[in-house]
């Protein structure tokens, strides 16, 4: 085990004095200080792996592939990796680029557990049956793309239009269809809290409850509670409808595969301004959960290194 990893380690292990986070109702890279492995006394083993969106401006504007964010996070000790389809769209079907990713992740020791899978143009939930096969057809890619990188976990979107009632129906089918796909392929299906009624927590909840048969889990969110936006947009707008991220998390634990602990800013104190950590970590530990963990830094006015720092040691100090 290289000392990097030990010191990502340290810092889940490590015990902690209390954390407390200010609530508020809205919502040049650095080196980690490595550590020696002797520090470490606990026998667990934390599965915290880091999500590729925290660099999303550096791989949008070109300036980190894919294989650099696998890479970049070997350096940081993570164990594993969550990849966006955003950032390799067009290479769904590209077997020379996923053999590329795959042996790039087993070269630097990273296991690669999920792709958020963002099919933009066509959702799971449509009222529009044509449009909902065009988004079934899109995700069976992304399946396929999952096993080829020995990914056992795909998460999806549930967004489309129309009642709760309506979306909930249509959604559900669309993924019973892609959960018996992926079986085929030993690839399952997550849910996550991520805009219009998945963003409440008992709607998801529910509808991720009828689909636990079928082998579907959910993704809990730390942020990703705004039920409805200003305008009817998805994104971008201010919130008018936001549902409790404390009582979301609880009700997504039971279910979920993965919890993005994101953060996008702190206070003097180290805190996270939006999520009260240490609250969130006391959820996660009643619920005895013992899947993923990933860091999921979006902060603007940070580098995400520092962000990715920040938040490991929020994480030492509330766990």
């Amino acid at each position: 085990m290289n000392k990097s990893k030990c010191f990502l380690l340290g810092l889940i292990m490590l015990a902690c004095c209390s954390c407390k986070s200010k609530i508020v109702n809205t919502e040049v890279n650095q080196e980690i200080t490595k550590i020696d492995e002797s520090e470490f006394k606990s026998e667990s083993n934390p599965k915290l792996v880091l999500a590729q969106w925290t660099f999303n401006k550096d791989l949008f504007a070109g300036k980190m592939t894919t294989i650099d964010f696998i890479n970049k996070a070997s350096d940081l000790g993570f164990e594993g990796v969550e990849y966006v389809s955003q950032f390799f769209q067009d290479k769904v079907e590209d077997d020379i680029y996923l053999a590329g990713l795959k042996s790039a992740a087993e070269k630097a020791g990273i296991t690669s557990t999920m792709i958020l899978v963002d099919v933009l143009d066509a959702k799971l939930g449509s009222s529009d049956s044509a449009e909902r096969q065009r988004a079934i057809s899109e995700h069976k890619k992304w399946i396929i793309a999952a096993s080829k990188l020995g990914c056992p976990t795909i998460r999806v979107n549930a967004h489309g239009d129309g009642t709760a009632d309506e979306m909930m129906s249509a959604i559900f089918e669309s993924v019973k269809v892609l959960s018996n796909f992926g079986k085929t392929y030993d690839v399952k299906i997550t849910i996550e809290n991520h805009g219009q009624y998945s963003s409440d927590g008992k709607w998801l909840s529910e509808l991720v409850g009828k689909l636990v048969p079928y082998g579907v889990g959910s993704v809990a969110d730390f942020d990703n509670w705004c039920i409805e936006r200003e305008d009817g947009k998805l994104w971008g707008s201010p919130c008018v409808k936001q549902y409790d991220r404390y009582l979301g998390i609880k009700e997504l634990l039971p279910t979920a595969k993965s919890v993005s602990l994101k953060a996008f800013d702190f206070d003097s104190n180290g805190n996270a301004i939006k999520t009260d950590f240490k609250r969130m970590f006391q959820l996660i530990k009643e619920a005895q959960y013992d899947e993923y963990l990933s860091v999921e830094f979006e902060g603007h006015d940070m580098d995400p290194i520092e962000g990715i720092r920040k938040t490991l040691e929020l994480v030492k100090r509330c766990q």
